[in-house]
C-alpha cells in the first residue's frame, strides 16, 4: 500500500480522536479518571503523526536507491532526500499540483512515479524539457541539435562487481556530472525492449541510437549509468503529474538494510 496514503489515513483518524477527546470526551470524564484506551493508543499519536505527514507531503521525503541505474552519481544503498517543494506544491495522495513554485531543469536528478506502474518510484536525470529534441546517437547526447560537452575521465570499477566501464564528464543545463558507458553495449535500443506508450510516435530508434521530441507537459529522463538504465529511451516520457520532487542530498549509505550493513560515511553529502 502507498505509504503516503497510510500516513494520510492515520492522520485523519488520530486527528478526529484527538479533537473529540480535547473538546468533548475530556470534559465528561471525572477528575482523575485515566484516559480510555482509544485516547492512549489513538489520539496520542496525532501530535506525532501530523508533523511527519506534513513534512513528508509538502517538503522533504526520504528514499533509498535500490538499483545501479544512476551510478556513479548515486550508488545502491544511498539514502537520499527529495525536495517535494521544488517543483510545486501538490495535494498529498492525489499528487495534483495546486501551487506553481518551480519546474524541472535540464540536469536535475528527479524522483517520479513510473508511468507504467504508479506504485513504483523511479529516479533519473532530466535530459529533455517539453518541446526539446533529444538525440542519443553513438552514445553522445544532443539537445536541440547541439552536442552536450563531454570529457573522458578514465575507467570506472562498478562497486560490488568486476564490471569496468568508461567514465565521462557530461554537462547539461549548466550542471556537471559523470556518466558511464559500457564499450561492449550497443548504442541503439532494440525494438523488442521498447514498452508501448502514448507518444511512441515522437521517438525513432535506429542503429545509431534514439531520437525523440518531448511532448508538452512531459520530460525525457535518462540514468547516468547509460547502458544499465531503463529510462525514456525504453518506456517513454514522464508526465508532469507523475513528478515527486528533486533529489538533492545523500544523508546515509548502507549496502544492506539488515545487519551487517556496509555503512559508508564517505557517501554522505550533496550531489548534483
Amino acid at each position: 500500500m502507498d505509504f503516503a496514503l497510510i500516513l494520510f489515513v492515520l492522520s485523519i483518524v488520530s486527528g478526529v480522536l484527538w479533537f473529540y477527546d480535547v473538546f468533548k470526551a475530556r470534559k465528561l470524564r471525572a477528575p482523575g479518571t485515566p484516559d480510555p484506551w482509544w485516547v492512549e493508543y489513538g489520539a496520542s499519536f496525532f501530535p506525532v503523526i501530523l508533523p511527519i505527514f506534513l513534512l513528508r507531503s509538502f517538503w522533504l521525503e526520504p528514499f533509498r536507491i535500490p538499483s545501479g541505474s544512476m551510478i556513479p552519481t548515486l550508488q545502491v544503498g544511498d539514502f537520499i532526500l527529495v525536495n517535494k517543494y521544488a517543483y510545486g506544491i501538490r495535494l498529498p495522495v492525489l499528487n495534483k499540483k495546486i501551487i506553481e513554485v518551480g519546474e524541472p531543469r535540464r540536469g536535475d536528478v528527479m524522483v517520479f512515479r513510473y508511468p507504467h506502474d504508479m506504485r513504483q518510484d523511479y529516479i533519473k536525470r532530466v535530459i529533455g524539457l517539453p518541446g526539446d529534441r533529444v538525440e542519443y546517437l553513438n552514445k553522445r547526447l544532443l539537445i536541440n541539435g547541439e552536442a552536450q560537452p563531454v570529457t573522458a575521465a578514465g575507467d570506472y570499477l562498478v562497486p560490488g562487481s568486476l564490471d569496468v566501464f568508461k567514465r565521462f564528464g557530461e554537462k547539461v543545463g549548466g550542471r556537471d556530472y559523470s556518466v558511464l558507458n559500457n564499450p561492449e553495449a550497443p548504442a541503439f535500443v532494440p525494438d523488442q525492449l521498447v514498452i508501448p506508450h502514448a507518444f511512441a510516435g515522437s521517438c525513432q530508434n535506429t542503429r545509431e541510437g534514439t531520437r525523440c521530441t518531448v511532448p508538452p507537459g512531459h520530460y525525457f529522463v535518462m540514468g547516468d549509468n547509460r547502458d544499465q538504465s531503463a529510462d525514456s529511451r525504453f518506456w517513454g516520457f514522464v508526465p508532469d503529474e507523475n513528478i515527486v520532487g528533486r533529489a538533492f542530498f545523500i544523508w546515509f549509505h548502507a549496502d544492506r538494510i539488515l545487519p551487517p550493513a556496509g555503512v559508508d560515511f564517505g557517501r554522505i553529502g550533496s550531489f548534483q
